[in-house]
């Protein structure tokens, strides 16, 4: 369903609505020669480059080296499929909303590279010895930046300006939601380890409101994504409405009780690193249980602020049909 920032309006069919200010040319090469085609070609040739050079050497062994290795093949193999369909004018034929899909892609494909250009060097490269290895793997990483940039200067370009009328994923609230979505994720990376919530039920009261608001973000983007926003037996904006303040409010539990049962010592938490056992040991791919709290519990905080920013955006759009 096609929504409106207040007062304003976006058209999907024109470029001029990711601040080029040129038609989008359909089923012709020269789409390559557009701002936005040549920024997916610098995003396809970063994304090959980095993992070409890390496959090159085998320095992607371990969790950390294979996320970030399906990362840039994963953006590769699907900037290349967007490439394709608008070489060939594909668009109708696409299966997904294309008013909303390149852009919640573009999002995704941000966050995917920016964790990996973080996540690889601070857990793996550090570790590697000197020598063509580390050299590959830090080359990597530089591309990995370069196509994180490319990526989020594609979100930038292609979202909606007041006064526009566009794909709900274009709007704020729709970039918010993939925002939302990759911080759940992350946040279940964290918590992988049953021991770090089954001992008490606020614990495990937490991991419920991750797992619920996750479903119900997911649940909002794929019915864009999929154009069938019509088959809830509500509303959509009142859907979404209901889906921002409930997460606000389990989100608000899990920002007090994550911290209060895992830091503070009445509730058998651990408020120092160094009560941590398991903190004592310095090895690769490895996050101690300590580090895996704290870092639940400033995502925790980081998606209560996209939920109320979502929430307080969504008051702002006008849901219209056309």
């Amino acid at each position: 369903m096609p929504v409106t920032v207040t007062r304003t309006t976006v058209t999907t069919t024109m470029s001029s609505s990711s601040g080029l200010g040129s038609p989008t040319i359909v089923g012709s090469p020269r789409v390559l020669t557009q701002p936005l085609g040549l920024l997916r070609l610098l995003q396809l040739v970063s994304t090959c480059v980095a993992f070409s050079l890390v496959a090159s050497v085998g320095a992607w062994t371990g969790p950390m080296g294979n996320w970030s290795m399906f990362t840039w093949c994963f953006c590769f193999s699907v900037t290349l499929i967007i490439l394709i369909v608008e070489l060939g004018g594909l668009q109708v034929r696409f299966p997904l909303s294309w008013r909303n899909f390149p852009i919640t892609y573009a999002c995704y494909a941000a966050l995917f590279c920016l964790s990996s250009s973080i996540i690889y060097p601070t857990t793996y490269v550090q570790f590697l010895s000197h020598g063509r290895s580390r050299d590959h793997a830090i080359a990597a990483t530089a591309f990995s930046c370069i196509a994180c940039v490319a990526y989020a200067t594609e979100v930038a370009w292609t979202r909606a300006r007041p006064g526009e009328i566009t794909g709900y994923m274009a709007t704020v609230p729709g970039l918010l939601k993939v925002l939302e979505t990759f911080v759940a994720c992350v946040i279940f990376a964290f918590i992988s380890d049953p021991g770090l919530y089954q001992r008490e039920s606020a614990l495990e009261w937490c991991v419920a409101v991750y797992s619920i608001c996750f479903i119900l973000a997911a649940v909002a983007i794929l019915l864009n994504l999929g154009d069938c926003t019509n088959v809830l037996p509500i509303a959509f904006p009142t859907f979404l409405s209901g889906l921002a303040l409930i997460s606000v409010l389990f989100y608000a539990t899990a920002l007090v009780l994550w911290p209060l049962y895992q830091f503070d010592q009445k509730h058998g938490g651990q408020p120092r690193r160094q009560m941590d056992v398991s903190c004592s040991r310095s090895h690769a791919y490895y996050v101690c249980f300590w580090d895996r709290r704290l870092a639940v519990a400033i995502l925790t905080g980081i998606n209560l602020l996209a939920y109320l920013a979502d929430l307080v955006y969504s008051a702002r759009l006008v849901f219209v049909r056309v």
